[in-house]
């Protein structure tokens, strides 16, 4: 049976650990140059991509091919899924050809409607609710650090987007504590942060909401930022300059941080915007260690997909 990857909730705690452990032998494995190049021989994984990227789409493609398999990039121009033809074709014509799907979407929906359509895995390289890959590298990067433990306290600060969203759900899944602090009316989904408060109730997850930036950044051991307009949002860039100014990571605000704290960063980053570049080039700043966990964690997510 094919299995989906569309949000952190498609898979259960035990096989998000799974996946992560798995990431992090593969990277151990990587550094001694062993690939496992018999993973995915002779399977072909499409990539369709609505909106731009570097880390995501490069590390898929070389994942795939380190694992023996064939990355077949679509590029969006030819395809435009849903304008020159619908959805619902396109992945019916791919599911006949390929192996798997990998896409980035404008809309989570459209990965719903992908996913219903075919027989093989669909996997969100980021939609508007979610972005699960990005949380996988992240908590392998974390997890680096702690050793494997969930004493920690994971603090997300600015707009509560699709990032914020698996990252909240998979510090529910892990037990460990996570503050999100950002101005008002641009607080997480709530369906998403009632669906982690339900979670944490098994797990002894902490999570909570705050407007108050000082106080997240008091407590947060690895303190996280993103844009503050996403992909799909840039007509409310000027406006959100504004809104956010206050919840900017520089070095004035990290003096209240904990000791030998952790900045992290999901990249691309607007430096001076969101992030100053003092403190993304800084000794705490591990945003190139996430970046690099993207390869290790999605071949992690690949191998566990395709070998169940």
């Amino acid at each position: 049976m094919k299995r989906d990857y569309l949000s952190i909730l498609d898979l259960s705690i035990d096989e998000t650990k799974e996946v992560i452990k798995l990431g992090y032998e593969f990277k151990r494995n990587f550094r001694r140059g062993l690939y496992f190049e018999n993973l995915l021989r002779n399977k072909t994984i499409a990539l369709i991509f609505e909106k731009p990227s570097l880390r995501t789409i490069a590390t898929f493609q070389i994942a795939i091919t380190q694992l023996g398999g064939y990355a077949l990039y679509l590029e969006h121009q030819s395809v435009r899924m849903g304008q020159r033809e619908p959805v619902k074709d396109v992945v019916r014509n791919l599911d006949r050809w390929t192996n798997g799907i990998v896409s980035r979407v404008y809309f989570h929906s459209t990965l719903i409607e992908m996913a219903k359509w075919t027989k093989i895995p669909i996997i969100n390289a980021l939609s508007d609710l979610e972005h699960p890959c990005q949380a996988l590298a992240d908590f392998l990067t974390i997890l680096e650090i702690t050793n494997f433990s969930n004493d920690f306290t994971l603090g997300f600060i600015g707009d509560g987007n699709n990032v914020c969203h698996s990252l909240m759900l998979i510090s529910s899944y892990f037990g460990n504590r996570f503050i999100w602090a950002g101005p008002k009316g641009y607080e997480p989904n709530k369906e998403i942060v009632n669906k982690a408060l339900e979670i944490s109730k098994k797990t002894s997850a902490k999570i909570e909401i705050t407007n108050d930036i000082n106080y997240a950044v008091r407590n947060s051991n690895f303190i996280y930022t993103d844009v503050w307009a996403s992909m799909g949002q840039e007509s409310e860039a000027e406006e959100r300059k504004k809104i956010f100014k206050n919840y900017q990571l520089n070095s004035e605000i990290l003096k209240f941080a904990p000791k030998d704290y952790k900045v992290m960063h999901c990249l691309p980053a607007h430096r001076d915007e969101e992030i100053t570049d003092e403190v993304i080039e800084s000794e705490n700043s591990i945003v190139f260690e996430q970046a690099e966990n993207r390869l290790h964690a999605q071949k992690g997510l690949l191998a566990f997909l395709y070998s169940k």
